[in-house]
């Protein structure tokens, strides 16, 4: 008699395009956790992904934490869709959007089981239609480093609630349709209207990220990068200037009576070093920072 050798599904897989079903597969998976990290993201995948969400997880106790991007060109250009993820917030009682500036990293995860990293977005051309790649993880040490990472990023972002979504997409429906009737020429030969409700929404999102005070920020992102390991002040900033370019404008300088004193931003996170060296949670000694706690 011929017996088959048993498959086993290996920790780490290649994930090659199309990879709708993978991403199927880890929509089933969660019981307590799911995150969902994509810069653009449409209404119509965002649906496909609640009717996943509605028919596996536990809609009162499971956490959804949604990471995204909220650039305006991504939103005038439809690459991120408002309107989707709104409809997610308004059908998951735990559903939480949070804004990171700087978001690139496309990445998703079931409780400490299951992770997908790619290079696709929750759009229907990351899903199915463009050349992606990834990988699959399912070994439990491996997910839950890429979950702390990911919970560590989501603490720096800002959080959004239904209504802001649902207020911001209203607001730029005009604009939207205006940008996508004429595409780029609607930015280069911008009329002085268009730039000026541009202007607009950008400050409008930098409004969300006035739920935490910029020394707030700092200090967490300090720490979060110091969690990895120590680090130089010339290494560190250059970090947090990446992970936040709204807040770190290198055309703002500090200035005291006429007195030039550098960046504005560097001087905020010098003074969030300082801050969190008195209350004993990091240290400095005489060449690198590290962490206390």
């Amino acid at each position: 008699m011929v017996t088959s050798a048993r498959t086993e599904t290996p920790d780490v897989e290649l994930l090659r395009s199309p990879w709708e079903t993978a991403l199927s597969n880890l929509l089933s998976t969660p019981e307590q956790f799911l995150l969902l990290a994509s810069p653009f993201i449409t209404s119509p995948v965002a649906r496909w992904i609640g009717d996943h969400i509605a028919k596996s997880c536990d809609n009162q106790h499971t956490r959804i934490i949604c990471l995204t991007n909220l650039r305006v060109e991504s939103i005038l250009n439809g690459s991120l869709e408002l309107e989707g993820i709104a409809e997610l917030g308004r059908a998951f009682k735990n559903f939480n959007t949070i804004h990171l500036p700087a978001l690139h990293a496309k990445v998703f995860i079931a409780d400490y089981k299951l992770a997908i990293i790619t290079s696709g977005n929750l759009t229907h051309g990351g899903l199915k239609g463009n050349y992606e790649y990834g990988v699959v993880l399912r070994r439990p040490e491996l997910v839950r480093e890429v979950r702390l990472d990911f919970e560590g990023y989501a603490r720096l972002g800002a959080p959004l609630t239904v209504e802001e979504i649902t207020d911001f997409a209203s607001e730029l429906a005009e604009l939207r349709t205006e940008f996508q009737a004429n595409k780029r020429r609607a930015v280069k030969a911008a009329s002085a209207a268009f730039r000026g409700e541009l202007h607009k929404a950008e400050e409008r999102i930098l409004r969300f990220r006035a739920t935490k005070s910029n020394h707030a920020i700092f200090s967490e992102t300090i720490e979060y990068l110091l969690s990895k390991g120590p680090m130089k002040t010339a290494d560190l900033h250059p970090l947090i200037q990446q992970m936040h370019p709204d807040l770190c404008d290198d055309s703002v300088d500090r200035m005291i009576e006429g007195v030039n004193f550098g960046k504005k931003w560097k001087h905020l996170v010098r003074s969030a070093q300082q801050a969190l060296k008195r209350e004993g949670r990091i240290a400095y000694d005489g060449s690198q920072w590290c962490l206390l706690q």
